[in-house]
């Protein structure tokens, strides 16, 4: 039995091009344990582990003329040494090397003939740190399942825990024929993409474009937000292949004093922070900021049930204007939590669904014009991605070695040069900026701008 791609899922893949790679990924730094860490060692407890995740050693099969959705097949030929691969920073092994490592290594898309992930275990770090970099795949997982994975080779104590040993072989892949039969019978369990198909057959574009132009209506009637198109920012231009990765570090404790004080909540004040940044950032590039000014973001939610587990992404997602030309931080915040507030009271997920919609309403074999339609559409939507996903608050462990901190990287968007990820672990809350080489080369410059807007914050809170 092979599990077929969702509709959203498999979009990813259509989206992918040069230049816009659709894999999602982090960088944490480790201390390593007396008896040290390294790449045997790293290796060893991958394959010790990776029977908890199934799909790991799986990869993506098309079907024969693009009939179905593709699906997900072992992978016979499976090599853990070729998806954990091994990297070593030249002295004096600082964190800028470490960035730009980063942003080499992401602009490169995951080999679509194996299973979609890679680990670099990078050594030589100052202080005697090793890093671990992580690159998956967005048909993989979401934002809050790739917290999950990340566990595999986490322990909550330096004594790594015990795990069912493995006895994994790889299953016979289904032959052509048997792909075919497989696409035909979900065709008539499922009538109406049966349906889809027939018209795509027939050419009938009307049909299609009458979909589009309904899923775009509901686009625009989810929110008030998005019926103005996205302001023009320099956020917003043509990207390249190269990428840059700018990190910040914050307390965690810090957001919630600022809570406290102002009202809201913490991601309301991790919004309200980076508004901050993106206002001093347009100042220090000479870009005229107004009262009225402000950046739409996409702030994308997980609505993934509690009791759901296995693969599959299911995102919700707010659009906010974030209000960059307001001089005072506690009016962004109250601005950013009003905004917030009113899409939670309304109980819609702006746009998301519609989106959702989008990428799956055809047949397969116009996927691709369906997600790139989605994707050209972003740049009116909005101009930037900020994602924050919570992780433990207490320390966690990979084969004795303590993880010291963890930065998301998530990916670009068609004409959009930033991404703001950010996780809290351990008290600490980490940003990670993915960016265009080209259109931002100061993304080091914004990243510590989000240091000292929440600094700002911080002061209007009473002593």
């Amino acid at each position: 039995m092979t599990d077929r791609l969702s509709p959203l899922d498999v979009s990813f893949l259509y989206m992918e091009t040069p230049t816009t790679p659709m894999h999602v990924g982090g960088v944490a730094t480790f201390e390593p344990p007396t008896d040290g860490f390294d790449y045997d060692r790293l290796v060893d407890l991958i394959s010790e582990r990776i029977a908890l995740v199934p799909r790991y050693r799986q990869k993506v099969r098309w079907i024969p003329g693009r009939l179905a959705n593709p699906v997900w097949v072992d992978d016979e030929d499976f090599d853990v040494t070729y998806h954990v691969r091994r990297s070593a920073l030249p002295k004096p092994g600082t964190d800028a090397q470490l960035r730009e490592l980063v942003g080499r290594l992401m602009g490169r898309r995951l080999d679509r003939g194996r299973p979609l992930w890679e680990i670099y275990l990078v050594e030589g770090l100052a202080g005697g740190r090793v890093g671990v970099i992580s690159k998956t795949h967005h048909a993989l997982v979401d934002g809050v399942a790739a917290v999950d994975i990340g566990t595999v080779i986490l322990d909550t104590t330096p004594e790594p825990r015990t795990v069912p040993e493995d006895d994994w072989r790889p299953a016979r892949p289904p032959g052509a024929a048997r792909l075919v039969v497989g696409a035909l019978t979900d065709y008539v369990t499922r009538p109406t993409q049966a349906l889809d198909t027939a018209r795509s057959a027939v050419f009938d574009v009307r049909a299609t474009a009458g979909k589009v132009g309904g899923v775009a209506s509901g686009v625009l009637a989810s929110a008030v937000t998005i019926a103005r198109p996205a302001p023009e920012s320099p956020l917003n231009v043509r990207i390249g292949e190269a990428r840059r990765f700018g990190t910040a570090v914050t307390d965690l404790d810090d957001y919630k004093r600022v809570r406290k004080a102002h009202g809201g909540t913490v991601n309301d004040v991790v919004l309200a922070t980076v508004a901050g940044a993106l206002r001093a950032w347009l100042l220090t590039r000479g870009e005229a900021v107004t009262r009225a000014t402000v950046i739409r973001a996409m702030v994308p939610v997980s609505v993934r049930a509690q009791e759901q587990t296995g693969p599959g992404n299911r995102i919700s997602s707010y659009f906010v204007d974030l209000p960059v030309g307001e001089g005072d931080p506690v009016v962004r915040l109250h601005q950013v939590s009003y905004a917030m507030r009113g899409h939670k009271e309304s109980g819609q997920s702006v746009g998301a669904q519609a989106l959702v919609q989008m990428s799956g309403f055809a047949p397969p074999t116009i996927h691709s014009l369906g997600a790139r339609a989605a994707s050209s559409m972003t740049r009116r939507l909005f101009n930037l991605v900020v994602t924050n996903v919570p992780g433990p608050q207490f320390p966690l462990y990979a084969a004795g070695a303590r993880m010291l901190n963890m930065h998301p990287v998530v990916p670009l968007a068609k004409g959009q040069a930033l991404s703001i990820g950010l996780t809290s672990y351990d008290g600490g809350v980490y940003f990670g900026l993915n960016a265009d080489r080209d259109a931002m080369p100061d993304v080091d410059v914004l990243a510590g701008l989000i240091e000292e807007s929440l600094a700002e914050l911080l002061e209007t809170v009473p002593g």
